[in-house]
C-alpha cells in the first residue's frame, strides 16, 4: 500500500493583529469602544480555536506604543477594558490550561492594571497547554532597543565580547523570550503592513491578510488562515 501524505503541518506560533474595531463601530452608528468591547468575544472564540488545535503559542496585539496618540477617552476605556478583562480572564486561562504573559513597556500603564498583570501571570504560570502573550504597550522597535541595550550593559559589566554576540543572545533579550518565531502573522480589516509589532520574530513569518474586521473575525476565519498558510512552500532561503 502507498504511503498516507502525512497531516499538514500547523503553525507553532501564531501572531495577531487584531484590527477594525473602531471601523466594525462607525459601520454600526455605535460608539468606538463598542467596537472594542465587541472584540473580547473574538479573543475568546479565537483563544479558544488555538487551544483545541493545539497551537502552543499565540500572540495578539492589543495596544502599540503608538495607540497612546489615540484620542483621550479611547485610551481612557481600553485601559478600562483591559483591566476587566485580566480580572474576569483568569480563571477561564487556568481552566483551559494556558499561561498569560504580557509583552510590552507596562511601567507606563497604571498601578492598578500593573498588578492585575502580576496576579494573572501568576496564577497561571503554572499552565503548560499553551502560552498567550498580549502585546501592550509594545512596539517591535522598543522590543529590539530594549534587548541590545540588555546586552550592552553584559558587555560592560560582564566582559562579553560584543563580536561574539549572536542572534540567539539577542532572542533570548526580547520580550516573547523563548517563544519560538512567529510562523503565522494575522491582519484582519483589509490593512496590508505589521505596524511595528513583533519586528524580529516576524523575519520568517508567513502574512495573512484578509478584509475581515476584528469583531467579525471567527474561528473559521482562523481555520482559513492556517489552511492557507499550510499551502505555503517555507524555504527559510533554500531552494525549491
Amino acid at each position: 500500500m502507498p504511503i498516507s501524505d502525512p497531516a499538514p503541518k500547523l503553525p507553532e506560533h501564531i501572531a495577531i493583529i487584531m484590527d477594525g474595531n473602531n471601523r466594525w463601530a462607525r459601520h454600526k452608528l455605535l460608539p468606538s469602544l463598542s467596537g472594542h468591547k465587541a472584540a473580547l468575544n473574538t479573543v475568546r472564540e479565537v483563544i479558544k480555536q488555538c487551544r483545541e488545535l493545539r497551537i502552543p503559542y499565540l500572540t495578539l496585539f492589543a495596544f502599540s506604543s503608538e495607540n497612546w496618540r489615540r484620542p483621550v477617552a479611547e485610551v481612557t476605556g481600553l485601559m478600562q477594558i483591559l483591566l476587566n478583562a485580566l480580572k474576569k480572564e483568569a480563571l477561564k486561562l487556568t481552566e483551559y490550561d494556558i499561561r498569560l504573559k504580557i509583552i510590552g513597556d507596562i511601567s507606563a500603564l497604571s498601578p492598578q492594571i500593573q498588578a492585575a498583570i502580576e496576579q494573572c501571570e501568576e496564577a497561571t504560570q503554572h499552565c503548560r497547554a499553551m502560552t498567550l502573550m498580549v502585546a501592550v504597550n509594545y512596539g517591535g522597535q522598543w522590543d529590539i532597543t530594549r534587548a541590545f541595550r540588555q546586552l550592552a550593559a553584559t558587555v560592560k559589566t560582564q566582559d562579553l565580547d560584543p563580536f561574539s554576540i549572536q542572534p540567539e543572545q539577542i532572542e533570548e533579550c526580547l520580550a516573547t523570550g523563548s517563544a519560538p518565531p512567529v510562523d503565522l502573522l494575522i491582519r484582519t480589516s483589509g490593512e496590508q503592513r505589521i505596524s511595528n509589532f513583533l519586528l524580529w520574530q516576524c523575519a520568517y513569518a508567513e502574512f495573512y491578510f484578509c478584509d475581515t474586521l476584528w469583531p467579525d473575525f471567527t474561528a473559521q476565519d482562523l481555520d482559513a488562515a492556517i489552511a492557507d498558510f499550510q499551502k505555503r512552500n517555507r524555504r527559510f532561503g533554500r531552494s525549491d
